[in-house]
């Protein structure tokens, strides 16, 4: 279950409440479901009661209370418990997040990419990237059609300043057929402009994963920095902690098979909510990435992905005279999803993703 179903999920028992009578309001577009913060439990949390109290003319806790019975038991939902001024926590049963860790394993590095052969657009023409032909320009541009075409979308650009071309689009790994065959302005419906700030220096003194990564893990509008710190080897450089944790993931992987050691999708323990909830929301954040046309969503994300999978892989093998669990293999496939997650992150990136770094 994602937090976008568990939103809809939410949504459905503040209906039942209006239905039942109990509450009287108009019931929102869409909740916010996010990790329990400080204080919190469980899987998932949403201020759903806090945000509905003063339209009810009730207090968040009542409007709290009023929900809790008609959440738990829906879509997997275990148990719900009211914290601090009216927030609802949720815990999911153990087998939602084994079907979301073997719902990713099934799908490996392409999990959040649309089925084969979905459509990609609801007239069933191209979408057009109006793109500048400065270097970053470009690179986003690539990333963004990739993101696109991920979602099942048919995609090509236009330069109205000509086909990009030269050393850096082949050493930056540029799709060169995306802006081959130029598009004739108005020819194949609205056109999207790809807009960031330019960039005033030459990435390629970083090579081609740095030199992507610092082009694409600003904001748009943000300057980007061809510095030294995106090639050093710590904790410091987000690129580094993104590789750092895919070849982890490889690492334990490798050491499972050498143990005999089998993944199986299954319950990991609390301490890995945060982490399941990233994965859970990889699909929405390609979407979002695709649509608003933003690669730094995605870098964001991953970043994310990796910082809350670093403490399990240093926890995933059994240790000295240990025998291995189902909480091992659990642990395990766990880490194999959040890989497959990284690997096709970085892979829609045009970043490589070393299995050993």
């Amino acid at each position: 279950m994602t937090s976008v179903d568990l939103s809809r999920t939410v949504l459905r028992a503040v209906r039942r409440a209006v239905d039942d009578g109990v509450l009287r309001v108009a019931v929102p577009e869409r909740v916010v479901v996010t990790v329990p913060g400080a204080g919190g439990w469980g899987d998932y949390a949403t201020n759903v009661a806090l945000q509905l109290a003063r339209p009810a003319g009730q207090p968040p806790l009542r409007v709290a209370e009023l929900l809790r019975p008609r959440l738990v038991g829906l879509d997997g939902i275990d148990d719900v418990v009211v914290t601090g001024p009216g927030f609802l926590n949720m815990r999911l049963r153990d087998s939602v997040s084994a079907d979301l860790v073997a719902d990713v394993l099934r799908h490996g590095s392409r999990y959040g990419f649309a089925p084969s052969g979905a459509p990609g657009g609801s007239d069933g023409s191209s979408q057009v990237l109006l793109c500048p032909g400065d270097v970053r320009s470009v690179v986003v541009t690539d990333v963004v059609a990739r993101l696109l075409r991920a979602q099942g979308a048919v995609v090509r650009a236009r330069c109205p300043d000509g086909a990009p071309g030269g050393a850096w689009t082949d050493a930056l790994r540029v799709d060169a057929a995306l802006f081959r065959d130029d598009v004739p302005a108005g020819k194949s419906g609205p056109e999207h402009p790809v807009r960031v700030r330019r960039c005033s220096g030459d990435p390629l003194v970083l090579g081609r994963d740095a030199g992507r990564w610092a082009l694409l893990h600003p904001a748009p509008q943000d300057r980007v920095r061809l510095g030294g710190e995106h090639l050093v080897q710590r904790e410091s450089n987000p690129l580094f902690r993104v590789r750092y944790a895919h070849a982890r993931a490889r690492a334990v992987l490798r050491g499972g098979s050498d143990l005999g050691l089998r993944p199986l999708p299954g319950d990991t323990g609390a301490a890995d909510a945060e982490l399941l909830a990233l994965l859970a929301d990889h699909p929405r954040v390609l979407r979002r990435a695709a649509d608003t046309r933003a690669p730094d969503r995605l870098t964001r994300h991953l970043v994310a992905v990796a910082d809350a999978s670093l403490p399990l892989l240093a926890d995933v093998l059994p240790r000295g005279d240990e025998k291995p669990s189902a909480a091992h293999r659990a642990r395990l496939a766990l880490a194999e999803a959040a890989g497959a997650v990284l690997a096709g992150g970085l892979s829609l990136l045009g970043i490589d993703a070393p299995d050993h770094l």
